[in-house]
C-alpha cells in the first residue's frame, strides 16, 4: 500500500510523532554534563580501644583429690552417694577399726606399764645416791672399805641406767601409742576437700591396702574453677613489644579481666581472672600456658570443657577504626580504601590490618586522623574520580565516625595479634 492511500489523518498523527522524538533525542545529547558522583564518607578520629585476644582452652578442676587408704583393712561400708557434694572432714568408707583397736589398747597398756616401772626406778634412785653419797665419805676416813663404796657406787650407776631405760621405754611406748592411734584414726577415710565425688571403684566387703595405685573415689572442687588456655610465644612478644612502645597502655582494673565463650557459642555470664601465664614455651606447640580462675556457683562449667577465653591486653588510646564496607580488597587480596582528599578528587590507599572490632577494622597503617573514607558509592568511582562527599548514616543513626560512640573491644582470635 503506497503512502498516498493511507488516511491524511494518519500520517499528519505519524510525522508529529517522529518530530517529537527526534527532538527529544536532540535535547539529550545536548544536555549539560552529569555532575561528580555522591558519595558518603566517614571522618576518622582516634578512639579509645580495649584490645583482647582469645584463646581457646580447656576447663580443669580448681582442686582435685584422689581418695586413697592409707592402712589396709576391709572396706566396712560407704557413707556417701556417688555424684553429690561432699564436704572436707565427711567420712566416705569405713575400713574394719577391731584390729587397730587392738593395737592401740595394746600400746596403751605397755605404756602404762613402763611408765609405773620408771616411777618405781625413780622412786628408788634418791636413796641409792644418798647411800653412795655417804659411803664416800666413810671411805675417805676408812670407816668403810673401798668394796664397799664400790659396790654402793656400782648400785648407783645401775639405778641410773635403770632410770634411763625406762624412759627410753616409756618414750618407745608412747610412740608405738601415738602410732596405733594413727593407724586407728585412719579407718575412717575422710574427704580432704569440699567438692564433687565421682564413681567409687570399690564396694563394701572389698580388700583396701594403704597408698594402692587406684583411687576408691575422685573428689573435684568445681567452684571455682580453672580454665587454661595456650598462646603463642610471638603474640606474647608482640604484647610485651606494644607495651614498652607505648602503643597499648596497661590497665590494672583491665588487666586481668577475662570473659568466657561456651562451646554453644553462648556467653558465660561471670568474668574470671587471668590469675599467671607460664615462663616455660612449650617446644612443641611455641606456646605458653595461661590460666585464668571463674567463679562457677551453679556449676556450669566441668572439668575439660572446650571454652574460648576472651582476656583483656590493654587500651590502645589512638585506635584509628574504619567500617568494615569501607574496605574491600585489589585483585591480590590486599585491603584497600578510597578516601577523598583535600581536592575533591578519590584517592586509594593500600591498608594494614590488625583485628576486627565489632562492625570496624583496627588500622595500623594507611590510614590518619581526618581521612575521610568512602563508606558507600565505591562501586561508582574510581581514583582521580571527583565526587561529592556527604556524611554517612549508620543504620544506629550516628553520622561518620567517632562521634559518641562507645569504647569498641578489640578482639584477636588465637593470639595472633595483639
Amino acid at each position: 500500500m503506497s503512502f498516498s492511500k493511507w488516511p491524511r489523518h494518519l500520517v499528519a498523527t505519524g510525522l508529529v510523532l517522529a518530530g517529537l522524538l527526534v527532538s527529544s533525542c536532540k535535547s539529550k545529547v545536548s544536555g549539560p554534563p552529569a555532575g561528580p558522583a555522591e558519595v558518603a564518607i566517614v571522618t576518622i578520629r582516634p578512639e579509645s580501644a580495649v584490645l583482647t585476644t582469645e584463646l581457646p582452652g580447656r576447663t580443669s578442676a580448681y582442686l582435685v583429690a584422689e581418695i586413697r587408704p592409707q592402712v589396709n583393712g576391709l572396706i566396712q561400708s560407704r557413707l556417701f552417694r556417688e555424684g553429690t557434694n561432699v564436704k572436707a572432714g565427711q567420712v566416705l568408707y569405713q575400713i574394719d577399726p577391731a584390729p587397730y583397736q587392738a593395737v592401740r589398747d595394746q600400746a596403751k597398756a605397755a605404756l602404762a606399764t613402763a611408765e609405773a616401772e620408771l616411777a618405781t626406778a625413780e622412786a628408788n634412785l634418791p636413796a641409792t645416791r644418798s647411800r653412795a653419797e655417804r659411803y664416800k665419805e666413810l671411805a675417805a676416813i676408812h670407816a668403810v672399805g673401798q668394796q664397799d663404796y664400790d659396790d654402793a657406787s656400782a648400785a648407783l650407776r645401775q639405778a641410773e641406767a635403770t632410770v634411763a631405760a625406762r624412759r627410753a621405754s616409756v618414750e618407745v611406748n608412747r610412740a608405738a601409742l601415738e602410732s596405733a592411734r594413727i593407724n586407728l584414726s585412719y579407718t575412717p577415710i575422710k574427704s580432704p576437700i569440699s567438692g564433687r565425688i565421682g564413681i567409687s571403684n570399690v564396694t563394701v566387703g572389698a580388700m583396701a591396702t594403704a597408698y594402692q595405685p587406684t583411687p576408691l573415689a575422685v573428689i573435684q572442687q568445681l567452684d571455682p574453677i580453672y580454665v587454661d588456655v595456650v598462646q603463642s610465644s610471638a603474640a606474647v612478644l608482640a604484647l610485651r613489644r606494644h607495651l614498652e612502645s607505648g602503643r597499648l597502655k596497661p590497665d590494672g582494673s583491665l588487666q586481668t579481666k577475662v570473659k568466657l565463650v561456651l562451646e554453644d557459642q553462648t556467653r558465660y555470664p561471670r568474668e574470671g581472672t587471668l590469675q599467671f601465664r607460664d615462663v616455660t614455651v612449650d617446644p612443641t606447640t611455641g606456646s605458653v600456658t595461661l590460666r585464668m580462675v571463674f567463679p562457677n556457683p551453679n556449676q556450669v562449667l566441668l572439668p575439660g570443657m572446650f571454652v574460648r577465653a576472651i582476656a583483656e591486653e590493654g587500651v590502645s588510646e589512638q585506635a584509628i577504626l574504619v567500617p568494615q564496607q569501607g574496605v574491600t580488597r585489589d585483585p591480590k587480596g590486599n585491603p584497600i580504601a578510597l578516601v577523598v582528599g583535600n581536592d575533591g578528587k578519590v584517592e586509594q590507599r593500600m591498608l594494614q590490618l590488625d583485628r576486627a572490632m565489632g562492625d570496624k577494622w583496627l588500622v595500623t597503617s594507611g590510614l590518619a586522623a581526618g581521612d575521610r573514607v568512602i563508606v558507600e558509592g565505591t562501586q561508582r568511582v574510581r581514583p582521580g574520580d571527583p565526587v561529592r562527599a556527604v556524611p554517612f548514616a549508620s543504620p544506629n543513626g550516628d553520622a561518620g565516625a567517632g562521634h559518641g560512640q562507645p569504647t569498641p573491644q578489640a578482639n584477636a582470635k588465637g593470639g595472633s595479634h595483639v
